[in-house]
């Protein structure tokens, strides 16, 4: 399975595309608050299927109408979203673990939908995607390769909307590999210490871009909020971090690529990693 990653271009009817990821908020809240008042009044878990059917029968009320707006299958999704969150809850429960059971999520922070069969169409040839009858261009970087499962369409904090193709390829490449060995240890000031001696030093980008971070953050706290400057602060910080965030990823990548072309084997050692941020 592999995953493509599309940037749309900026325009008006990108804002369509946000309406629809509002929708799937509320849906989300919406089942949020019925497994909740389930649980108070009869102490049980909805199923899933019991859920969905649900919603497909509120959709044709007056008061919910709105919710046709969004594909059946992307609503059917949001109650797998929190049908999984909910598995991991009573799992983390049984192994006695602190856990925390789903809770709501403001709508405009809520952040994809995802599409399966229907509800969108790709034309590679014009770089163009039809979402639920938005039609959007997109910065085409490279070609998709194999048979498109999932459509996942993103937002981020500063307005820009992503699509996600998930694929399922066939991979007959092998990449060349040497026959070396080695061992890697975690460390909270160096990133790997290798066994052989090549090791791989911390990046910092936190400390790189804490300049930025920490003017913008004074930037927004002198604004008044909800104003036309706050908004412009609030993008200015978001930006900054997503820079860090693709400094970081781009780092993580590139590094686990060379080292699955530098050596055969690799062994890791099982750490507790909250136990040693705790410290």
């Amino acid at each position: 399975m592999k995953t493509f990653c599309f940037k749309l271009y900026n325009s008006r009817r990108n804002s369509e595309i946000m309406r629809l990821i509002d929708i799937a908020g509320l849906v989300y809240n919406h089942c949020i608050a019925l497994h909740r008042r389930y649980y108070r009044l009869y102490g049980g878990y909805i199923h899933k299927n019991d859920l969905q059917k649900h919603l497909t029968s509120l959709k044709r009320t007056k008061r919910f109408g709105f919710f046709r707006r969004l594909d059946a299958q992307a609503m059917q999704n949001v109650v797998e979203r929190i049908d999984l969150l909910y598995a991991r809850f009573w799992k983390s429960l049984k192994r006695k673990q602190k856990a925390s059971p789903p809770k709501f999520r403001k709508v405009k922070k809520y952040k994809s939908i995802t599409l399966k069969q229907s509800g969108w169409r790709l034309d590679e040839q014009s770089r163009t995607i039809t979402i639920q009858g938005i039609c959007c261009r997109y910065y085409k970087s490279r070609n998709i390769e194999g048979r498109v499962k999932t459509v996942t369409v993103k937002r981020d904090l500063l307005g820009d909307i992503y699509v996600y193709f998930c694929c399922e390829t066939q991979c007959d490449v092998v990449g060349f590999r040497s026959g070396k060995s080695v061992g890697l240890d975690f460390g909270l000031k160096r990133f790997l210490t290798a066994s052989d001696g090549h090791d791989i030093e911390s990046p910092d980008f936190f400390d790189i871009n804490a300049t930025s971070i920490r003017s913008n953050s004074r930037k927004i706290s002198r604004r008044k909020k909800g104003s036309g400057n706050f908004e412009r602060a609030r993008l200015d910080l978001a930006r900054a971090y997503r820079k860090m965030y693709n400094q970081r990823h781009d780092f993580h990548f590139k590094t686990a690529r060379k080292l699955c072309e530098d050596y055969a084997v690799i062994c890791l050692e099982d750490l507790n990693i909250k136990a040693m941020t705790k410290r």
